[in-house]
């Protein structure tokens, strides 16, 4: 009878089972680390092993070889290099070839090819080439840039030249013509191994047979040769002897000394003349003032009688032309009329005058215009017009400006002005009692004068003197000296355009300005403006210690209302004619013209308050007029 497997299976596996004697679970919770975790079961029941929860041998062998991936994931790719185009990589680098090319020369006798060298330069930016052959002076051939930049072709499919084409020792055909490299510089070498080409080893440059002829030394001969005209000039072409010269053009009409360059061209004896022009110089800049020619040194000597006319100067003219030897450093030439003296040369000139003629000596002549001596400025005397400050300007330039004003003292002395009391001293009667206020603006140092009008005098009065400085007595116009406020002191003379003012009395201002102000004031100025303010402050306090102030203040208002009840009163003339009768100036007016002057203004004088209050600002001095309008004033 057949068995299947699946039933053997089943029937081992309960022979084992009714073989055990151990029947527990396999243990799964576990401390890790002092952490809990579970893990799977690798035994069943009764100790019996798991093979379902076991690791199989490929995947062991993934946890040795592949653990980190599994733990860290995929390692990141590195990004791709970043893609550089070629005409950025091989910016500015060029690969540069020696080489030649051989040119037939059909008609002459004396080659029949040359070999000419030139430069191959293959840009690798954009794969593009170049020739160039350097130029050599005198070769008669057009050189430079044989074939311009661009990408050549190389066949007729349409390919074109690459630098892996190019090496030392090959030929390239271009448009025609082939060209041997034969040499490379460095960098073109150190390039192509880079690139894996093995760089042919250089060749020698091949030389043109007809310019090595050339460079042989030549026979001279042994008779001495004339003068050759092509010689002089293949020797000293483009080499010119320059000086500096000034022409003399002042026996002309508004003639003037002109700087010129003198060119003197070696090559073939000719001179060429230009002036050095200066911007505003008030010439037409020409450029040329003789154009290139040989110019006549001595003439051929000719009948004075028959008339000559001049159209182009010839050899049988001439019997000596201009040649170096003649010019130089302070060195006087004529050139065609015209004089030039030679003051300086250049470099070069000083090289060629050193070899050929010895000479050593090149120190320039100075030409400079010396400066003209300036003439001082008479200023002519003061012509009594304005002031000399603002006379003077009219010397010292075409439009006049007005004198220049001390701001700074304008603006800190602003309004501050010194008022005196002058009188006019004239031999002149209607004159001896005339007063004056002399106002002193110390912002400018001006005078002004001014008479208050006196009424039945016959003088009008007003502005006697505007504002302006006054000078001194014996000051002169070139020298002008001017009245300071150190000048007026009480009883001083003030000499005024020819009268004479005595200070008789000052302002109140003037004293405390001189106070507070004295130390730019002398002594005796201070002390005199002092002394004559002491008597008025002696009666001031006696004035204002006599009587209670409540008391006066009492009497002051009930002589204001007995006073509105009589006719107006003119404070104006009441002040006129107090000055008037106070000759001297001092304030004050005794008691029998104080009252003589209340009578003719009908002031009521009898009235008790009134004297009261009038007696009451009386002194020894008299009745002061200030503090008796200060009383009865409203």
């Amino acid at each position: 009878v057949a068995v299947s497997p699946k039933f053997m299976q089943y029937f081992d596996s309960w022979i084992s089972f009714q073989q055990k004697t151990s029947f527990h679970r396999s243990q799964t919770l576990d401390f890790k680390n002092g952490y809990a975790f579970s893990r799977l079961p690798r035994e069943g029941v009764g100790g019996e092993t798991l093979f379902a929860n076991q690791l199989s041998q490929d995947e062991l062998d993934d946890l040795c070889t592949k653990g980190a991936t599994l733990t860290y994931g995929q390692v990141k790719r590195s990004a791709p290099s970043r893609f550089t185009p070629a005409f950025v990589a091989y910016d500015k680098k060029v690969l540069k070839f020696d080489a030649y090319f051989q040119e037939e020369v059909p008609i002459s006798a004396e080659e029949h090819y040359r070999i000419r060298q030139v430069g191959l330069y293959y840009y690798l930016e954009d794969d593009s080439m170049c020739i160039i052959e350097p130029k050599v002076k005198n070769s008669g051939l057009l050189q430079g840039k044989l074939m311009r930049r661009h990408r050549v072709p190389k066949n007729e499919q349409g390919d074109y030249y690459h630098w892996k084409d190019l090496n030392l020792g090959i030929d390239l055909t271009m448009y025609g013509r082939t060209y041997r490299l034969v040499n490379c510089d460095s960098f073109t070498k150190v390039f192509l191994e880079s690139q894996g080409i093995v760089v042919n080893p250089p060749e020698e440059l091949v030389s043109d047979p007809y310019t090595e002829q050339r460079r042989t030394p030549v026979q001279k001969p042994i008779v001495p040769a004339g003068p050759d005209p092509f010689r002089q000039f293949l020797t000293y072409d483009t080499k010119v002897l320059r000086f500096y010269a000034i022409w003399d053009d002042t026996n002309c009409a508004f003639g003037d000394h002109h700087p010129c360059i003198i060119h003197y061209f070696l090559a073939d004896d000719t001179v060429e003349v230009r002036e050095v022009h200066k911007r505003n110089d008030g010439r037409d800049p020409f450029p040329v003032l003789m154009r290139r020619q040989r110019l006549p040194k001595i003439f051929v000597d000719k009948n004075k009688n028959f008339p000559s006319c001049v159209l182009e100067i010839t050899d049988h003219e001439v019997q000596e032309w201009y040649s170096p030897k003649d010019f130089g450093i302070d060195k006087t030439v004529t050139l065609l009329g015209r004089t030039f003296l030679i003051y300086d040369c250049d470099k070069f000139t000083q090289d060629f005058y050193r070899e050929k003629y010895g000479i050593t000596d090149f120190q320039p002549v100075d030409v400079n215009k010396k400066p003209l001596e300036k003439v001082p400025q008479v200023i002519p005397p003061y012509n009594g017009f304005g002031i000399p400050e603002d006379s003077l300007q009219n010397c010292l330039s075409l439009f006049p400006k007005p004198p220049r004003k001390d701001i700074i003292k304008m603006l800190e002395n602003n309004l501050k002005v010194l008022r005196y009391q002058v009188a006019l001293e004239s031999p002149v009667p209607e004159d001896k009692n005339r007063r004056f206020i002399l106002s002193y603006f110390l912002s400018d140092d001006t005078i002004g004068i001014y008479e208050p009008p006196v009424r039945n005098s016959g003088i009008p009065g007003g502005k006697y003197l505007k504002r302006t400085k006054v000078t001194k007595p014996g000051s002169t116009p070139e020298n002008p000296i001017y009245y300071e406020p150190s000048d007026f002191t009480i009883g001083s003379t003030i000499e005024v355009f020819g009268h004479r003012f005595v200070i008789t009395d000052a302002d109140e201002y003037v004293l405390n300005y001189l106070e507070r102000n004295a130390e730019s004031f002398p002594a005796a100025t201070v002390q005199s403006i002092r002394d004559h303010f002491l008597p008025r402050k002696v009666v001031v306090e006696t004035a204002s210690s006599g009587i209670p102030k409540k008391d006066l203040d009492d009497l002051i208002v009930e002589v204001q209302k007995e006073l509105k009840l009589q006719e107006p009163f003119n404070t104006r003339k009441f002040h006129e004619a107090f000055h008037h009768f106070d000759k001297e100036g001092s304030g004050f007016l005794d008691k029998a013209r104080f009252l003589n002057i209340c009578d003719r203004f009908n002031v009521p004088t009898s009235t008790i308050l009134l004297k009261k209050v009038r007696w009451e600002g009386c002194c020894a001095c008299g009745i002061p007029l200030p503090q008796f309008f200060q009383n009865i004033s409203s």
